[in-house]
């Protein structure tokens, strides 16, 4: 998920350089919806990961 966030954030520096800002723009919105899915994802696991069991 972080990988296609990077992606993404690529795409959009590069379009944005040359000039292609509706590229840009979308390019720059799908990598913010991933990049906040994957701290969504990543703050679920977190707290409801595995546990050791209690002694």
């Amino acid at each position: 998920m972080l990988s296609y966030t990077i992606t993404f954030l690529i795409v959009a520096l590069i379009a944005g350089a040359l000039g292609f800002s509706g590229i840009a723009g979308a390019s720059a919105w799908i990598a913010h919806v991933c990049f906040v899915l994957f701290l969504v994802l990543f703050l679920i696991s977190f707290f409801t990961g595995r546990r050791p069991p209690a002694v």
